[in-house]
């Protein structure tokens, strides 16, 4: 039997799967990440526990599945996007704690970038909004307040990455650096009209560009797993931001094919094909992962090693074929919200337990909770907004509460898919049919009715929920010829429950609209 091993990098914890060829989870180890919090907006992780937590998971999953190194044909690699680690290429060794995706501290650097009038050449470039969201100005900002980074930079002594740069440094032991396209398009520093780094964006943020990685497909080869780590060298055969590569594991090959993943926030892919679609409801453009027409020929071909000396140059990408994009909406605090349920107000003592409390009353009872810890994300955009409990009476209890944090999740993206579906409609195309779905949340029956409820359209849960690492190891997969083409993934995928609509249209506006206004109460004056 062949087995693919994905290593799923994300927010909250690390996991690595074992997958057989038809994609059922044989074994599975996960471990929690730590959560630093400098300041108030501020969200960091250490690196190096990160590279320990994953390498440990990956061990301890081959055990589990009773299976050696030798027996896994690839490993494929997907990770929390945007979060920001610069290490030193000789000691291996980060300079300061990797930035999260989530972390504000960048936002003074978007007010100059915005004020330099350069909003809508990023967005034209990038497909992106001017936001401390992405890798871009978290990387500047490593380089302006760590002492001596500039200088190193200047030097060629430091790398840039994100998690999955990082992690495949690590398990080279620092022969490659390298990035695919889809986490490469979530920097604000590629093109992705050309698929290469931006010289002038590089400029704008006064980023040398020997610090980035170089850029492939997202199968494609990206090096192999040093032997000592795991017994046995591994080709590294697909690489994904972790919601382009719950696209991928969701099938959703088609323009207009729509998921949402539920997890510590909350991501919407629509994938648009080969069309560039900018958004007028405040969605972002993405890359979604991308195959090149190549592969087959290039299965032989690993990447150049070197980086360690080499210093990584952002070249050329070696990208063959037309750029394939997606529309996305993404919210900050999704699953997160039952964490603060958790250990913030310990209304409950384990994140399984928030179901049954939820469901211990009819309704919230009006209470409505906006859940904007860091900021807001798409489509409203609004990173001075603070979280907001409405509503509430003296008859509110903390199971109301509980059930208004559940719903929260599920309002947020709404608002997402509506956005959507608008965009959607103004491009000719047609009004979103479903929405399949994913990550850890979506287990929880009450929250995925409710969804059905608001949205008005089927939701549709996948027999394999772990699509997100299921994505990596689809594409890994296709490199390394365990699959043959996409149209043999789409028939390996399965629905293993829809969530039909049962509230009247006319409700579930109402419910919007009180959600809206309380969206509308949550900015700071």
């Amino acid at each position: 039997m062949t087995y693919i091993l994905a290593l799923d990098q994300g927010t909250s914890s690390s996991r690595s799967i074992v997958f057989d060829p038809s994609g059922r989870t044989v074994a599975m180890a996960q471990k929690e990440l730590t959560q630093i919090y400098p300041r108030p907006g501020w969200v960091e992780h250490d690196a190096l526990e990160i590279w320990r937590i994953q390498l440990a998971t990956a061990r301890e999953a081959l055990a589990k599945a009773g299976i050696s190194a030798a027996q896994v044909k690839a490993v494929g690699i997907t990770n929390q996007r945007e979060t920001t680690v610069v290490w030193n290429r000789l000691t291996d060794q980060p300079i300061h704690h990797a930035i999260v995706w989530q972390d504000r501290r960048a936002e003074p650097t978007c007010v100059e970038l915005r004020t330099r009038g350069l909003a809508d050449t990023i967005r034209d470039k990038t497909g992106l909004l001017v936001d401390a969201y992405f890798s871009g100005t978290k990387l500047k900002w490593i380089l302006d307040n760590v002492p001596g980074a500039r200088a190193q930079a200047a030097n060629g002594e430091l790398a840039f990455g994100t998690i999955d740069s990082w992690l495949i440094w690590q398990l080279t032991e620092g022969r490659v650096h390298v990035t695919d396209v889809s986490n490469a398009s979530r920097t604000m520093l590629f093109n992705v009209h050309t698929n290469q780094w931006d010289e002038d964006l590089l400029a704008a943020l006064d980023i040398p560009a020997s610090l980035m990685p170089s850029v492939q497909p997202s199968a494609s080869l990206f090096g192999e797993v040093a032997p000592a780590l795991l017994g046995h060298a591994i080709p590294i055969g697909g690489v994904a931001g972790d919601q382009q590569s719950a696209l991928f594991g969701q099938a959703c090959f088609k323009a207009g094919m729509v998921k949402n993943t539920y997890g510590t926030g909350c991501f919407m892919l629509m994938h648009t094909g080969h069309n560039f679609q900018t958004s007028e409801n405040g969605l972002i453009t993405t890359s979604a992962a991308q195959i090149a027409p190549t592969l087959v020929a290039s299965r032989t071909a690993l990447p150049p090693e070197g980086a360690r000396s080499g210093l990584g140059r952002p070249g050329a990408a070696t990208l063959h074929g037309a750029p394939e994009f997606a529309l996305e909406g993404s919210v900050f605090v999704g699953g997160a919200v039952v964490q603060w349920l958790r250990d913030g107000l310990h209304a409950i003592q384990g994140s399984g337990e928030v179901q049954s409390l939820a469901q211990s009353v009819p309704d919230s009872g009006g209470v409505i909770v906006v859940p904007a810890f860091t900021g807001l994300g798409a489509p409203y955009w609004k990173p001075d907004a603070r979280g907001s409990i409405t509503g509430l009476t003296r008859g509110s209890t903390l199971a109301h509460i509980a059930r208004a944090a559940l719903e929260s999740i599920a309002f947020q993206s709404a608002a997402l898919l509506q956005a959507m579906s608008r965009d959607a409609v103004s491009a000719g195309g047609a009004q979103v049919s479903e929405l399949r779905v994913d990550g850890g949340a979506c287990v929880n029956d009450l929250l995925m009715q409710f969804q059905a409820d608001l949205l008005g359209i089927p939701v549709v849960r996948p027999a394999v929920t772990e699509t997100t690492a299921l994505g990596a190891a689809y594409l890994a997969g296709l490199t390394t010829g365990v699959y043959g083409s996409t149209s043999e993934l789409t028939d390996l995928w399965k629905a293993e429950r829809r969530f039909l609509p049962t509230l009247p249209p006319a409700r579930a506006r109402e419910l919007m609209d009180r959600w809206e206004h309380a969206v509308r109460q949550t900015t700071l004056e």
